[in-house]
């Protein structure tokens, strides 16, 4: 069972080239611009220019091998909307606001879907395992669901509140490697998922492929 329940967690990973699309593009964002001095307006622009190259080279990558882009164009639509505001406003840290929110949203996201009786991680990993949404009928796997739900509520909360401290100090190279820190709190939060469904199915539950009904 732990296998079958492991798989589809490790999948949300996106293995390596997953880490690099969430980490290179504002690791370079912030090397570039400090690296050039970090106080003209020239240096932001090749910041700019630099992290929407690492992010288009990784959704093209995808799209010539023909996999699922969407997480590469979600990276690449982050990527942009953070350029926007950091060349308007001028300033570095304003490129990390749209991780800021997308986090805040995140947190809610799950907090209200668990609420109302959707966890995301059921919503999230029955297709991927072929169950659809038939774990809805099954009280057990609800609850384990439920459980494996709030370490991402409790992710997101941290990673949001963390990046409004290096935004409100400026903290340009904290900013800069939040990202590979936010991926291991990542894997962080998939086994502590990964270990509440375990031990809510661990009492001769089929597993999450095997829905049973109410």
């Amino acid at each position: 069972m732990s296998e079958s329940i492991a798989r589809p967690f490790i999948r949300l990973l996106g293995g390596v080239r997953g880490a690099l699309e969430s980490i290179l593009p504002p690791l370079a964002f912030v090397g570039v611009y400090l690296g050039l001095g970090g106080s003209a307006d020239e240096d932001l622009t090749w910041a700019i220019v630099v992290a929407i190259g690492l992010a288009l080279v990784f959704t093209v990558w995808r799209l010539i091998e023909r996999k699922h882009p969407a997480r590469a164009l979600g990276s690449m639509l982050v990527v942009l909307i953070s350029a926007y505001i950091a060349s308007r406003t001028g300033s570095a840290a304003d490129f990390f606001w749209p991780r800021v929110l997308l986090n805040a949203a995140s947190a809610l996201a799950f907090l209200v879907a668990n609420l109302a009786g959707w966890p995301l991680i059921g919503v999230i990993l029955g297709p991927l395992v072929g169950t659809r949404m038939r774990w809805r009928q099954d009280p057990v796997l609800m609850r384990a669901y439920k459980r494996a739900s709030w370490p991402w509520v409790v992710l997101n909360i941290i990673r949001t509140a963390l990046l409004l401290v290096f935004i409100d100090g400026n903290n340009l190279w904290a900013l800069a490697v939040s990202g590979a820190f936010f991926y291991g709190l990542t894997i962080l939060t998939i086994i502590a998922s990964w270990w509440l469904i375990k031990r809510t199915l661990a009492g001769g539950h089929p597993g999450i492929r095997h829905p049973q009904q109410a």
